[in-house]
């Protein structure tokens, strides 16, 4: 990955550690309710980096058929988020944790569907390969990470959920094609590009 990406990042993963919620409306559980989470943004070590994100298999319990970081609930053996990320993305799509060079964590973000997450960003090389689990993960596929974490395309959309007028955000990326990505990934996203921005990166 090229320096400035590598700069850019590094300095938005320094932010003093403070919570951000998928939107601004009253919660349905208290703060200590929400279950604790991780996923890797997992970014590919090229001059153009990339980062590799999944499509969820459409007969899971939670967010089927979505796209989504590898990631999941940090379970009691989880030494840490950190742990748990890697341990997801080895069990989603066979990313060994010694092929990932973990930069840093970011703020928790606490979604409608009651997780906290960590989003711990690391590199993996460009040519790892990808060998997902059927059970979990219906496809993967890269989107350019200077689109992932470009705030001009994060758009702030507004939907009903359970009742309630929710705020939510989605990526609009012509090139995605059929896959949506909106919700806690484009929030994590949308929350990451908004820390480079006032980093100054």
């Amino acid at each position: 990955m090229n320096r400035a990406w590598r700069v850019r990042l590094a300095a938005a993963l320094a932010e003093p550690p403070q919570d951000e919620h998928e939107d601004d409306s009253d919660w349905p559980i208290g703060i200590d309710g929400f279950r604790p989470a991780a996923v890797l943004i997992a970014v590919t070590d090229r001059p153009e980096p990339g980062v590799i994100l999944t499509e969820r298999a459409s007969w899971l319990r939670r967010h089927a058929g979505q796209i989504a970081f590898p990631g999941g609930s940090i379970d009691p053996g989880d030494a840490d988020p950190v742990a748990a990320a890697l341990r997801e993305a080895e069990e989603e799509l066979g990313i060994p944790p010694s092929a990932v060079e973990v930069i840093g964590s970011h703020r928790v973000f606490h979604s409608a569907s009651g997780f906290a997450v960590t989003p711990v960003v690391g590199v993996v090389p460009p040519d790892l390969p990808i060998r997902p689990d059927p059970q979990e993960v219906a496809d993967w596929f890269e989107v350019p990470l200077a689109t992932l974490f470009d705030s001009g395309l994060l758009v702030a959309r507004t939907g009903q959920w359970k009742g309630a007028e929710r705020r939510y955000y989605e990526l609009d990326w012509p090139d995605g094609g059929a896959r949506r990505i909106w919700g806690v990934t484009a929030g994590i996203a949308a929350n990451l590009a908004r820390a480079m921005e006032r980093a100054g990166a």
